[in-house]
């Protein structure tokens, strides 16, 4: 089911109840989620991600704005009538009760025509505890289960009540590292097999990157990308965006586009740029955009070189870097870097070529917008 927000606002009074103020947790969000896809809401913490949710399963009301499902006009129909399934960030299970008890829960509240017999119930239960691979676990209680298997419950009474959107608010938030991985691999799985249309709330990027069709990024209530994880990544319309996705953090470096070229400090990364006036400007360079290259046009001063598994990182230092230093992630063939005696490595001079896909440049500005640059 495909789901439509037009210019959805949120407001909340403000703390300061004497005075006539608001917090807008979203502001004028347009959005229009696929059917049938899995969609990060991706952002800091208090960016709306959270409530958005909530507005489109119906625990909020929308201060202006609308939500559709389909053709179907939802922004003031009751949450219990939108046919949507929601995991909670803590499980949310009863603790009284049994697994089987736990998923056949919101069944119980069905009237009429859709009323289910205990028997009709079970079934249901039993069909969706295979689907999460928990059928073997129907008599036990949440007490006595892991957290990964306690997610799996909350998953699956989601799923029972057979919704048309599922909504996910940061359901790996309590597992360990090792869980989240398998976790976030279940979660894909089953919206895969069910295709229903599900939109999965994190703060974690890596999550959101490596199971979603579609990505959202959020900072104080606002949009500000949307696209396929990889296109996000490799295109970013801002600074934020840029700096939010990756790990390691993208370098980011003052710059200044002077006679048709770009300047780093003294170093001239790009020659003949055209239709761009002269300004000073904001870099940013993915970790794995720095070459090692005797004769490349950046330089740097070599700090210490850190070997993670299968990564070797030069940490470097350069006068126009924002921050104390930058990170280069370099390839298997300059492995040797690890293995140089930290002192002796330590305030050697190195010399940087930059891969032109991994370099971007920002307009220094509120928005700090992408500059799009033509040059060699």
């Amino acid at each position: 089911m495909q789901v439509t927000l037009k210019q959805l606002t949120k407001q909340f009074p403000s703390f300061h109840k004497k005075k006539n103020e608001f917090v807008t947790a979203v502001h004028d969000f347009n959005l229009t989620l696929p059917d049938g896809k899995l969609i990060g809401l991706l952002g800091p913490s208090g960016c709306g991600k959270s409530t958005l949710l909530n507005l489109i399963s119906g625990l909020e009301t929308a201060s202006s704005g609308s939500i559709f499902f389909g053709e179907e006009d939802v922004t003031n129909l009751p949450p219990q009538n939108r046919g949507v399934g929601l995991v909670f960030q803590n499980y949310a299970l009863y603790p009284h009760l049994t697994v089987e008890e736990n998923i056949v829960f919101p069944l119980g509240n069905l009237r009429g025509k859709d009323k289910l017999t205990k028997e009709q119930m079970h079934q249901r239960a039993l069909e969706v505890a295979r689907f999460v691979q928990i059928e073997e676990l129907l008599d036990r209680k949440p007490a006595n289960m892991s957290g990964g298997q306690q997610q799996r419950v909350a998953i699956a009474r989601a799923l029972v009540k057979m919704p048309r959107l599922l909504l996910l608010d940061e359901p790996l938030s309590n597992l360990d590292a090792r869980l989240r991985l398998q976790t976030r691999e279940e979660i894909r799985r089953i919206q895969k097999q069910t295709g229903v249309t599900t939109i999965f709330v994190t703060h974690d990027q890596e999550e959101a990157m490596s199971i979603c069709d579609q990505i959202v990024v959020m900072k104080k209530g606002q949009l500000h990308q949307t696209g396929k994880p990889q296109q996000v990544y490799d295109d970013p319309t801002n600074l934020f965006v840029a700096q939010f996705l990756g790990t390691p953090q993208i370098n980011v470096f003052e710059g200044q586009i002077k006679q048709g070229k770009l300047f780093v400090g003294s170093d001239i990364l790009l020659t003949d740029i055209f239709d761009v006036q002269d300004q000073a400007v904001t870099v940013a360079i993915r970790p794995e955009g720095f070459v090692p290259d005797p004769k490349g046009p950046m330089h740097a001063t070599l700090e210490r070189v850190e070997v993670m598994g299968r990564d070797t990182s030069l940490i470097c230092k350069h006068p126009a870097c924002c921050s104390e230093s930058f990170r280069s992630i370099v390839t298997d063939s300059l492995a040797a870097w690890g293995t140089w005696d930290e002192e002796k490595s330590q305030g050697v001079s190195l010399c940087f070529s930059i891969k032109p896909s991994k370099l971007f440049v920002f307009a220094k500005t509120n928005q700090q917008e992408r500059i799009r640059l033509t040059g060699k």
